[in-house]
């Protein structure tokens, strides 16, 4: 009858390698040893295939190297980029990432913060639209495009610069009357701030503007009938078009080519993320947000020690960016 092999142990380690238990502890758990001891102790892990329990090692460091992060879904170019990028910074301090897909559900976002408190995640980070949301004080927690008090720290891209930037650009590329189309949440949060940026932007450049504004739930028809109503013997009152998100942009589109107008001759078009097709080509001319900038900064924030120093906000500027749906071209080829 064989014997069944036993599962190696940081004692074997220490053994194998010849050094002290307490030098393998250190490797271990990343603290600082000489070269030579840190050399042998990895070569016995290897030899062994001794596998660290972190589980265990968490509950007695009192941190499971876990962070859970809070996002709308991953189906929405933007939110899967924050996904992507939040986990490589994390991956880069040797952390984990939890994923919780709330759907836009506000009562799935409390749910979603408990079993992560459940859990013993060493912080969260949560892009959320729940008002009554509830954060237990002790557990830090970095909030991205929304502000939720002094004590928690919010990221976001430059929004209010980004609308100016929208309707400045529209102008200089010869708009003289624009639309701004709108459809998001009536909860007070950062990406609000694009309105206020463009109507700021407008009014700088003498620019005529209109604005469609829906919330979340009414149907992107009413964006047909709004551009349908602002007709006038085939073409459309509105020479310029700023979206809030390049989703919206994208449905945008549609509509102009079944209402038979041009793009961007006809009526150029900007949105707003930095959607990439294919993540080759953007899917519209945009404002680009720093999606990979802002993922660095909320973990940054989030696994910062001292707390008293955190800054209640911090905008990230943003960029324009051609995507076929402005002029530039068209006045090269001039």
């Amino acid at each position: 009858m064989s014997k069944t092999k036993s599962i190696p142990t940081m004692k074997d380690v220490a053994m194998e390698a010849g050094v002290a238990l307490g030098t393998v502890s250190k490797v271990v758990n990343g603290l600082p040893v000489g070269d030579s001891y840190r050399i042998r102790v990895e070569d016995a892990i290897r030899k062994l295939d001794y596998q660290v329990n972190s589980y265990a090692q968490g509950l007695k460091l009192q941190k499971t190297r876990t962070v859970a992060l809070l996002i709308p879904n991953t189906q929405e170019p933007f939110y899967a980029s924050l996904a992507y990028y939040i986990n490589i910074s994390l991956m880069k301090r040797k952390y984990k990432m939890l994923l919780c897909s709330t759907d836009y559900d506000m009562g799935q976002e409390q749910e979603y913060i408990k079993m992560a408190q459940q859990n013993k995640v060493d912080g969260i980070i949560g892009l959320t639209y729940n008002p009554d949301l509830v954060i237990e004080e002790g557990i830090p927690f970095v909030a991205i495009d929304r502000s939720m008090g002094s004590q928690i720290p919010c990221v976001a891209s430059d929004n209010f610069a980004g609308g100016q930037l929208a309707a400045e650009k529209l102008a200089d590329l010869g708009c003289k009357k624009v639309a701004f189309l709108r459809i998001g949440a009536s909860l007070a949060n950062e990406p609000n701030k694009r309105k206020a940026g463009f109507e700021n932007g407008c009014l700088s450049r003498n620019l005529s503007y209109e604005m469609k504004i829906l919330d979340d739930g009414d149907s992107c028809e009413e964006f047909d009938e709004f551009l349908a109503a602002h007709m006038r013997d085939g073409k459309l009152d509105f020479d310029g078009l700023f979206c809030v998100t390049d989703g919206v942009a994208y449905y945008i589109l549609k509509v102009l080519r079944r209402l038979k107008q041009k793009v961007p001759e006809d009526v150029q078009v900007i949105g707003f993320d930095g959607t990439k097709l294919m993540g080759e080509d953007y899917v519209c001319s945009t404002i680009v947000q720093p999606a990979a900038e802002i993922a660095e900064m909320c973990v940054e924030l989030l696994l910062q020690e001292n707390r008293s120093v955190k800054p209640p906000l911090v905008c990230l500027p943003v960029t324009y960016a051609y995507g076929g749906t402005t002029s530039e071209l068209l006045e090269g080829k001039e």
